[in-house]
């Protein structure tokens, strides 16, 4: 039966080939995806190799909280050590050195006078040390003093700078000249880091001001072994609030670290390989499920020469299994090429990527594996019915095959969906309850999974109106293309299901990004009452020194920053831990009422912080159990303090958990571990804003990375952080659609096949070619509006209960828009004429008198 399950592949070849190509785009993403991840991991694995090179490290014994939000650790955050335990250090049998290196933000500005940043690969200075092994001087010297820097190999590069060249930087809040006085090559790819090294001294007073660094590097004399250099430095820092690690130990746990944040990315991606891989399964039991309509009196001739049933239902999974594994094949060739794209793609950008191509025994596995399974499920029910076909059949000269009624899936698919808009429904109507989230998602789940079902009895009814414009219009092939799509309703609506499928998440992802975009306006407008807004989009904080500078500037009311910092919060006299971190905002209590307006739930935020009080938001309160009244112990990197809440208030444009004044703030966190996000800025009354805000753009520019913007440039650049994600959603939702129009393609020609001799007679007696193809086009479109028509219904539907049940969250405007579905809508019936191409030329090639002839 393998035999003849092989000769059946070599006699119906187009049969097979749209759906190898479905398995192929499906099984690329996946093989892709792993790849990708292996590649990020050897990148990654290679910069841990090449920046933690020490044989020992020191570090903190406790777990902690970063105070600044914008660091980017890896991994967990100890308690900081002093620096000048590497004296102590250094006493250790076996040491050769100890380096305490503090590092921090910098903003370095390149030839073109623009910020040196490549994706968002983070930029850092660092006190340059000529024992560091990690490190290389190739050029130049060292830097001494507070007007020199030197440069790392990738990062003078692309800032298109040189050695003796003048250039300036915003580090520690000031603008500086400096002169690049070296050149330093790194032990292995930076992925696009910028990497500054300043004097040491320097570094020391402003990032460690206080005498401490996150973690000390040990180098051992050579050949030293770590454990035991480990223990010698153990011995001589006992009592100390301190860990010891070997080198190894540290760098696998960093390892470690990467891999479970490259997990997400993972998980992100091969959930839409996953969607991939279903709307293929549809292009599959299509395809198999018409040629064994097809193929019935020559299955049943098997059964008839003494094939059992289980013998026809192997040879037809054998088909399956081959076209899964030749599908699977091409798809790991597709996703390293895709690797390959994206490689260059990132390397543009400034990101390189590290090694070959990744070409694993797991990802080869996998992706077979993957692509042969979901044939294998995609093909059983119609290989079940080809088992099922009586011998007798044989004797027949014509073959009826007969579809079953639609009553089960009629009866079926109501209840699906019953249970399905029930969820939503009770989501929707009890939007505070903590399982609302849930219920809507399991909703959404039975809504989709029941249109699927019901897909075939709607069939007749949608395709009815939907046709008749073209019964209208276009005679006689209106009537004709009708009759073919509702012919089989089966058959119409699976192809359908496949677009509607990717036309659901499409029309799902417009609707809440139009959501969330008329949201946040409306939060903005609500809430902010200011003249200009200021930020910083590269490196996401204000210079401290910026602020002073702006203050100073004619016609200028008020500089009003928003510093942010992380913190532990608990009750008064309980231990607080990690679980414990909070974000908190220092600000001038007079904003409250003024340029920011809260919703005050419970006391005036605005006399709470005046009589240095806390106040607290609406969600972390009611989390917390915290209410007016309550001592609040607020520990920071610099110190404690115990507070009163003075106020719960509301506000989704103030995104942070606790307000307190600045001062306050200033004596928990310091200043330089404070990011200051955004600034509102005031005019005097009067003043002209347009002359007022150009001064302030001149103060500012300096600063390279800050924005100047009006309240509604500050939405549209809201909103275009909104569209980014959409475009990145559309282009991964898009292989879903490509693969959904390749079932069109697949369908149609199919149906040529198997209409031959109808084509042949409707030939025959006067039917022309265009005719012929222009009817097959019109059930190509018709396909692709029912498809595309019951998607964006499903979809936006789901979605427009979202700002009910997540206005708490910010969510709180419904937009729907109308002009990007009418693209959509118009789209499909570009999709169904582009579809439509290579089977209406087939089928207007077909000689008359073979068709007729033909069995």
């Amino acid at each position: 039966m393998t035999r003849v399950a092989l000769r059946g592949i070599r006699a119906h070849v187009v049969r097979f080939v749209l759906s190898l190509l479905a398995v192929a785009l499906g099984v690329a993403f996946v093989a892709g995806t792993f790849a990708l991840r292996t590649m990020l991991s050897s990148t990654f694995d290679g910069i841990v190799e090449a920046s933690a090179q020490g044989d020992v490290f020191v570090r903190g014994s406790q777990d902690t909280v970063s105070s600044s939000l914008n660091q980017g650790n890896v991994g967990e955050v100890r308690n900081e050590i002093p620096i000048a335990l590497t004296e102590q250090i250094e006493k250790a049998d076996g040491v050769q050195t100890a380096l305490a290196q503090a590092q921090g933000p910098i903003v370095l500005v390149g030839a073109d006078g623009t910020a040196v940043q490549s994706t968002q690969a983070p930029s850092f200075a660092y006190g340059w040390d000529d024992t560091d092994r990690s490190m290389t001087l190739v050029k130049g010297h060292a830097p001494h003093g507070p007007d020199e820097i030197l440069l790392e190999q990738a990062t003078l590069e692309s800032s298109g700078l040189a050695v003796g060249d003048t250039t300036t930087v915003v580090l520690g809040g000031e603008v500086r000249t400096v002169e690049v006085v070296g050149e330093a090559q790194a032990g292995g790819p930076m992925a696009g880091a910028t990497i500054v090294a300043i004097d040491a001294t320097l570094a020391e007073q402003l990032f460690a001001p206080d005498g401490t660094v996150p973690i000390v590097t040990v180098y051992g004399e050579p050949g030293a072994d770590q454990q035991q250099l480990a223990d010698a430095v153990s011995a001589v820092l006992g009592g100390q609030d301190v860990e010891v690690v070997t080198g190894d130990a540290m760098r696998e746990e960093l390892s470690g670290d990467i891999q479970t944040m490259l997990g997400f990315i993972t998980t992100f991606l091969l959930v839409f390989a996953g969607i991939s891989l279903f709307v293929g399964a549809f292009i599959i039991t299509n395809t198999f499920a018409m040629s064994v309509r097809e193929r019935m009196r020559e299955f049943a001739l098997l059964r008839a020469i003494g094939a059992s049933p289980a013998q026809v239902f192997a040879s037809v999974l054998v088909q399956a299994a081959v076209v899964g594994l030749l599908g699977a094949g091409l798809g790991i060739l597709g996703g390293f090429g895709l690797v390959e794209g994206m490689r260059g793609l990132l390397e543009s950008m400034g990101m390189d990527l590290a090694g070959d191509l990744p070409v694993d025994a797991f990802t080869i596995v996998v992706s077979l594996l993957v692509g042969t399974v979901v044939s294998l499920a995609a093909a059983a029910l119609p290989a079940r019915r080809a088992a099922l076909v009586p011998p007798v059949e044989a004797m027949r000269d014509e073959v009826s095959t007969k579809d079953g009624s639609l009553t089960v899936r009629a009866i079926a698919g109501t209840v699906l969906l019953a249970f399905g808009v029930g969820g939503v429904l009770t989501a929707v109507l009890q939007p505070e309850a903590d399982a609302a989230g849930t219920l809507l998602g399991l909703g959404a789940a039975g809504v989709l999974v029941g249109v699927l079902v019901l897909a075939p009895v709607l069939a007749r009814r949608v395709l009815g109106v939907l046709a008749a414009p073209a019964v209208l219009a276009l005679r006689p092939i209106g009537r004709l293309a009708r009759g073919n799509v509702v012919r089989n309703p089966r058959r119409t609506a699976s192809t359908a299901g496949a677009l509607m499928i990717g036309m659901a998440l499409v029309g799902a992802a417009a609707v809440i990004a139009a959501s969330t975009q008329a949201s946040t306006k409306s939060l903005v407008e609500q809430e902010a009452d200011t003249d200009l807004v200021l930020q910083s989009a590269q490196t996401g904080a204000i210079p401290s020194q910026a602020i002073a500078d702006l203050r100073d500037v004619a016609g200028v009311a008020s500089v009003e920053p928003f510093s942010a910092a992380q913190v532990q919060a608990g009750d008064e006299g309980a231990d607080l831990g990690v679980g414990d971190a909070t974000i908190v905002v220092g600000l001038d209590p007079a904003m409250f009422g003024t340029s920011l307006i809260v919703d005050e739930v419970d006391g005036d935020p605005a006399v709470a912080l005046a009589d240095g009080q806390v106040a607290v938001q609406k969600s972390t309160a009611e989390d917390r159990g915290w209410s007016v009244g309550d001592q609040v112990t607020v520990q920071g990197s610099a110190g404690e303090a115990t507070y009163t809440v003075g106020a719960v208030f509301e506000s989704h444009a103030l995104g942070t958990e606790l307000a307190l004044a600045q001062d306050e703030l200033d004596n928990l966190v310091p200043t330089g571990e404070q990011i200051i996000q955004t600034a509102f800025v005031n005019t005097v009354d009067g003043a002209d804003l347009e002359a007022v805000r150009a001064d302030v753009t001149a103060v500012v520019k300096p600063y390279v990375v800050i924005s100047v913007m009006d309240t509604d440039e500050f939405i549209s650049s809201l909103a275009d952080q909104v569209n980014q994600v959409l475009v990145i959603l559309y282009a991964l939702l898009g292989l879903s659609v490509i693969i959904a129009v390749l079932g069109i393609v697949n369908t149609l020609a199919l149906s040529v096949i198997e209409r031959t001799r109808e084509i042949g007679l409707l030939r025959a007696v006067g039917l022309g070619r265009m005719q012929l193809a222009g009817t097959i086009t019109v059930e190509s479109v018709l396909t692709a509006l029912f498809g595309t028509i019951l998607g964006l219904g499903v979809g936006v539907g789901l979605a427009a209960a979202l700002p009910t049940v997540f206005a708490e969250q910010g969510l709180s405007t419904l937009a729907i828009p109308w002009s990007s579905l009418g693209v959509m809508v118009a789209l499909a019936l570009l999709v169904g004429v582009v579809a439509a191409l290579w089977p209406a030329i087939r089928a207007a090639r077909l000689p008359v008198l073979d068709a007729v002839a033909s069995e």
